[in-house]
């Protein structure tokens, strides 16, 4: 006899997550809405992740472990949105915390309001060690359609969206890198409301290294795609995404007309990295990439770009066809204040 379908299914991919895992699965099999699943995927475990799960699949049924060999997040994620039985999908990583009613009041609200799509919360943030910190992630729930045309609004181990509508715009998409899920919910809402609970829903660790220069950079350039895809959709036109199936590479000599700008700009922001601002020959470097978008550049791009033009300028006496004049003219044209800081900084 099949097992009786569960109320949502709570998808978690984890790779060498020993530390976290238990707990993380706990707060999910502690939950007071009993009707779940949850669904571990497995990236290619090195440590006791593999341990933890089959212990933990062992002592309830209602924990599937499904494994790969280290695919990566977009592989994960889809794996998991294929083998989900429930109508409602909930989102958890390993190393997060789920509050015992996390997933009644989602799927309440989501019952009550049919219209919406997806669902995020409200966080509260802890370290290593489970402690407060003393700052929560509280977006606010007001005008989240013009909010998500700007950036992303949900915080994503929070969110519940509907399976059918997740599988009807395609799951998660390979070719945003490090931004899958601001493109998976600007989707999303193309065809339902999107929501925000305005309460606690999890507890959010921020712990370890920080995230590493380069793949910030490919976040704000995979955002900046998903951002200019979802305009072309809701003008009527085709997403010109469609033809990519994994991450563009603003290096590619020949990029496509959808990616052409963006690899432009990105080839000089990623000259905030000292390293890379140093190899790089003066002849490489087209200043007019940033000149030509920077009335539309976001606060992440303009930080970059700021950074990448002092690097720039630190190494002027080797590159003298880089015009001083115009380093400054850039610097002062992202932000006078700003600019006055990191040249005294300087």
């Amino acid at each position: 006899m099949p097992p009786e379908q569960p109320q949502v299914s709570v998808i978690m991919p984890v790779r060498d997550g020993e530390r976290w895992l238990g707990e993380a699965i706990c707060s999910i099999r502690n939950q007071t809405l009993t009707g779940l699943e949850l669904l571990v995927i497995d990236d290619g475990s090195t440590d006791a992740t593999p341990a933890i799960l089959a212990e933990a699949a062992a002592g309830d049924p209602r924990i599937v472990v499904l494994k790969q060999q280290r695919d990566g997040l977009v592989a994960a994620l889809n794996r998991g949105l294929a083998a989900a039985r429930a109508p409602l999908i909930a989102r958890l990583d390993a190393d997060d915390v789920a509050l015992p009613d996390r997933l009644a009041r989602q799927v309440d609200y989501m019952a009550a309001h049919p219209d919406v799509v997806l669902l995020g919360g409200w966080a509260t943030v802890i370290d290593e060690h489970g402690r407060p910190n003393g700052r929560d992630m509280r977006p606010s729930p007001k005008n989240l359609q013009a909010t998500l045309l700007k950036k992303s609004p949900f915080i994503h181990p929070t969110v519940t969206f509907r399976a059918e509508a997740a599988r009807r715009v395609g799951g998660y998409h390979a070719a945003f890198e490090a931004g899958e899920d601001y493109d998976f919910w600007l989707r999303l809402a193309d065809i339902g409301e999107v929501a925000i609970l305005p309460e606690p829903l999890i507890r959010y660790r921020e712990h370890g290294g920080s995230v590493t220069r380069t793949r910030q950079l490919r976040q704000i350039y995979s955002a900046r795609l998903a951002k200019l895809a979802a305009a072309e959709r809701r003008a009527g036109r085709p997403d010109p995404s469609a033809a990519l199936f994994a991450p563009p590479d603003w290096h590619d000599p020949s990029p496509g007309p959808f990616e052409r700008e963006s690899s432009l700009l990105f080839r000089v922001l990623e000259l905030a990295d000292p390293a890379v601002a140093a190899k790089t020959s003066a002849a490489a470097i087209d200043l007019d990439a940033i000149t030509s978008q920077l009335a539309g550049l976001t606060a992440g791009e303009r930080k970059f770009a700021r950074a990448a033009l002092l690097n720039l300028l630190r190494r002027h006496h080797d590159a003298p066809e880089l015009s001083r004049a115009k380093l400054y003219w850039l610097l002062l044209r992202l932000g006078p204040l700003k600019a006055a800081k990191l040249l005294i900084a300087k």
